[in-house]
């Protein structure tokens, strides 16, 4: 079938706070190296673009040597940091930037939504903007008519369809850009951030959208997000970028994994300074660390072992009755659980207090775990502290004591030790 999008050798230089080179003897300049054949003499020079870094120089490259082929029908995952590239891309691929030296190859109509409203123009209404987004694409007005009603039904604003869209609420202009970009048969659908705005209702209205537009009208689909629930839902493949440049390439849980853990360092024990501990006036949080049933400092947590999150906190102000508690996530943030500890009123006097909570074996699934640590009473109401994530760390499982002859990765967020019992009836 062959590829519908080739990207070669794409990169992107932009002059910090300038447009172009920002100079005249710069322009001229790469004008006299161009005529003569000869490569652009700012190319060589400029920056990797890593926003955590000051730069020393005027140039930054926003992505450099970038290459990949999509499929038709294919739907591509693009994920990376704040900064790491993605919508640059996106936009060379939507022809609204051109980069700086590479080739891209698109067969087909590209629809984008790159941000909030993209494409509307703010003084026409709902139905001129559907029409205007219809015509750009090439489609006729009949053609567009039929797919009228569809779009409204899914954007829901039948109700504001002749009224302009510059009074639209944010979540009004996004669901009609999407319903339009998604509905007007283009060969290629780019979306960037889409499910950043609107209700949960919606968010899953549009993957539905872009799983139909993939699987059953053979479109493809290019999907950059921060939510890793709904790329790993959606992608069969995925590209990371990171700091302008290519990190990984592949299948989607594998690059998936490999992003989280680059962005979650390990946390297994940690103290906080006196003068800025966690917490209000009545309780403030002073430590935690990850221990064995000894109580000795570990690392990690052994599947078949177990082991505790401790922390220690102080009493300030009496009239409280402090319950630690400790929400568990994964490294793709979804909740695992809440746990609290006793609410005996023996643990409400001033003083420091040390408290454990016990993960048993075969319960965690191998992984990456955050702990937010807390401390809450329950009248009056309050929160006196809430650390998200005090303590990361893994669990790690030991392949040679797993009981089956499977080595590969067992699905789940819990693997609990449960009671089986298989017999042989005749």
């Amino acid at each position: 079938m062959g590829a519908i999008i080739k990207v070669t050798d794409i990169s992107k230089q932009y002059r910090l706070g300038q447009v172009g080179t920002g100079t005249i003897s710069h322009d001229l300049n790469r004008w006299w190296y161009r005529i003569r054949g000869k490569e652009d003499p700012y190319i060589s020079i400029g920056e990797e673009n890593d926003r955590t870094k000051k730069g020393g120089s005027d140039y930054s490259w926003a992505l450099r040597d970038i290459n990949f082929e999509v499929q038709q029908g294919e739907v591509l995952g693009i994920i990376g940091r704040n900064g790491a590239g993605k919508s640059t891309l996106l936009k060379i691929l939507s022809r609204t930037t051109s980069p700086t030296t590479g080739k891209i190859k698109i067969k087909g109509r590209v629809a984008s939504l790159l941000e909030v409203g993209t494409g509307f123009h703010p003084e026409l209404t709902g139905a001129e903007n559907i029409f205007l987004n219809g015509a750009i694409l090439g489609m006729t007005r009949q053609e567009i008519k039929r797919k009228f009603d569809e779009i409204v039904d899914f954007a829901g604003v039948e109700k504001y369809i002749d009224t302009p869209v510059k009074r639209y609420s944010s979540g009004m202009y996004v669901r009609l850009a999407f319903g339009v970009a998604a509905h007007l048969e283009p060969e290629i659908l780019i979306v960037d951030e889409v499910l950043a705005v609107g209700d949960a209702e919606f968010q899953k209205k549009a993957l539905g959208k872009m799983k139909d537009v993939s699987n059953k009208e053979g479109r493809t689909v290019l999907f950059v997000s921060h939510n890793m629930t709904a790329v790993n839902s959606l992608c069969d493949s995925i590209i990371y970028l990171r700091n302008g440049r290519v990190e990984e390439v592949g299948e989607t849980s594998v690059v998936i994994n490999s992003y989280l853990s680059a962005g979650t360092d390990i946390t297994t024990r940690k103290q906080w300074p006196d003068t800025s501990r966690p917490g209000d006036d009545a309780v403030k949080l002073c430590r935690a660390r990850l221990v064995d049933y000894e109580g000795n400092d570990i690392d990690s947590i052994d599947f078949y072992k177990g082991g505790g999150i401790e922390f220690t906190y102080e009493i300030l102000q009496e009239g409280y009755n402090p319950i630690p508690n400790i929400h568990l996530f994964n490294q793709h943030e979804d909740y695992i659980f809440t746990s609290a500890g006793s609410s005996d009123t023996q643990f409400d006097k001033k003083g420091i207090y040390q408290t454990t909570m016990w993960i048993p074996a075969h319960l965690l699934n191998d992984g990456r775990y955050m702990a937010g640590i807390a401390a809450s009473t329950v009248a009056p109401e309050r929160v006196h502290f809430y650390e998200k994530e005090a303590i990361i760390f893994d669990v790690i499982e030991d392949m040679n004591l797993r009981n089956t002859g499977y080595r590969g990765a067992i699905p789940g967020k819990v693997r609990p030790l449960l009671a089986w019992n298989t017999y042989k009836k005749d």
